[in-house]
C-alpha cells in the first residue's frame, strides 16, 4: 500500500529594502520567518521593486538590498531550507503583474487605504506604481501558488485583492491560481513606537528615540528604552488600552525572555519603571548581539551573499516561469 506524502504548505513573505530594519520588523516578521522554515515550504523575498514607488537613491537601494539579505540570513533564515531571493531577479513577477493589473478593477485599487495614506504622505509623487502595486503584490503571491502569506493589519486588504483577482481569473480562464490565506503569527506581532506607543514602530519616525534599529549598539538601546514613554502610575502591568507604553515594553521583554505577561508583572512588582526599562534594554541588546555579529560576518562575505541570491533567483524563477507560461497561454498570448 503506497502512502501519500502530504506536501508542506507553501508560505511567501517579503520585506522592502528601505534601510536598516527596526526591532519591530524583526519581532513582527523576520523572527517568525526562521520558525516557519520547519513547518512550511518557505519563500522569502526582498521586495526591491515595491520600494520604487518612492524615489530611491540608486546606490543606496543596492546597498540596502544587500544589507537586507544579510540581516535575513543573520536572523536565522537558512538558504538550504528556504528560497531567499530579490524580487527584481525574477522578471516573471512583473510579467504576471501586467496580466493581473488587467484583471484588477480601478475601483478596487482606488479603495486601498495604503494608496490613500502614501498619496497623502508624498503628494508630489502620486505615481502609477503606487496605484497598481497591489497588483504586483498579487503577482508576488500568486506566481508561486502560495498557500499562506503572513500579514499584519496593514496588508490584509492587499491579500483580499489578491484573492479576488485570483478568483476572477480562475472563473474567466479555468482554475489556475491557489487562493492564498492570511497567516497571523502568535504573540508580539506588532511593536509600537517608544516615543508614541499608539503608533507602530517605524524608522520613518521623525523622533529617533521612537525606534530601535537592528544595528543599534547596547548604549543606544539602553538610552532609547530609558526614554520610552510610559505613564505616571509606576506599576508594570499589561493593559494595552490604558497603559500602551508599558504594555509595549512588556511585549518586547516577553519576546526576548520567553516569559508571559503575568510572570513579567510579578518580576517587577514594586520596582517602578527605572529598573524595568533598564532590564528591557539589557535583554534586547543581549538578544540582538549574536544577530549583529552574524550580520557583520555575512555582509563582509560578498561572494557568499551573491551565491545565495543566484541560487534563490534560479529556484524562484523555475516556479515563476512555469506559472507565467501557463497564464500567457490561457489569456491567448501567442507562444513561440
Amino acid at each position: 500500500m503506497s502512502e501519500t506524502i502530504e506536501r508542506k504548505k507553501r508560505i511567501l513573505s517579503g520585506i522592502q529594502p528601505t534601510g536598516t530594519f527596526t526591532l519591530g520588523n524583526y519581532i513582527g516578521a523576520i523572527r517568525n520567518w526562521a520558525k516557519l522554515q520547519d513547518e512550511f515550504e518557505s519563500l522569502y523575498m526582498i521586495a526591491d521593486l515595491h520600494a520604487l514607488t518612492v524615489r530611491q537613491v540608486p546606490a543606496e537601494l543596492r546597498r540596502h538590498t544587500r544589507e537586507a539579505v544579510a540581516m535575513v540570513l543573520a536572523a536565522g533564515i537558512d538558504p538550504s531550507r528556504s528560497l531567499v531571493f530579490v524580487q527584481s531577479h525574477v522578471p516573471a513577477h512583473t510579467q504576471l503583474s501586467w496580466i493581473l493589473t488587467c484583471n484588477s478593477q480601478f475601483g478596487e485599487l482606488s479603495r486601498m487605504t495604503q494608496f490613500k495614506d502614501k498619496s497623502a504622505k508624498h503628494p508630489d509623487n502620486v505615481n502609477g506604481g503606487l496605484f497598481t502595486y497591489p497588483s504586483l503584490m498579487a503577482a508576488d503571491i500568486l506566481i508561486y501558488n502560495a498557500d499562506l502569506v503572513p500579514v499584519g493589519q496593514d496588508q490584509t486588504q492587499h491579500l483580499e485583492l489578491a484573492r479576488n483577482v485570483a478568483q476572477r481569473f480562475n472563473n474567466a480562464y479555468s482554475p489556475t491560481f491557489t487562493l492564498p490565506e492570511g497567516y497571523v503569527p502568535k504573540a508580539g506581532a506588532k511593536i509600537m513606537s517608544l516615543a508614541d506607543p499608539t503608533r507602530k514602530m517605524s524608522k520613518s519616525d521623525t523622533n529617533v528615540n521612537g525606534f530601535i534599529l537592528m544595528t543599534d549598539d547596547k548604549d543606544t538601546i539602553l538610552r532609547k528604552c530609558k526614554r520610552a514613554v510610559t505613564d505616571s502610575d509606576g506599576i508594570v502591568r499589561f493593559d494595552p488600552a490604558e497603559k500602551p507604553g508599558v504594555s509595549n515594553l512588556m511585549t518586547m521583554y516577553g519576546v526576548f525572555t520567553g516569559k508571559d505577561m503575568a510572570a513579567i508583572q510579578a518580576e517587577f512588582e514594586g520596582q517602578g519603571y527605572g529598573s524595568f526599562k533598564q532590564a528591557v534594554g539589557e535583554v534586547i541588546a543581549d538578544g540582538l548581539a549574536p544577530i549583529q555579529n552574524e550580520y557583520s560576518r555575512i555582509l563582509a562575505d560578498k561572494a557568499y551573499v551573491d551565491q545565495v541570491l543566484a541560487d534563490g533567483a534560479a529556484g524562484a524563477s523555475r516556479l515563476a516561469d512555469r506559472m507565467v507560461q501557463k497564464v500567457y497561454k490561457k489569456v491567448g498570448l501567442l507562444q513561440l
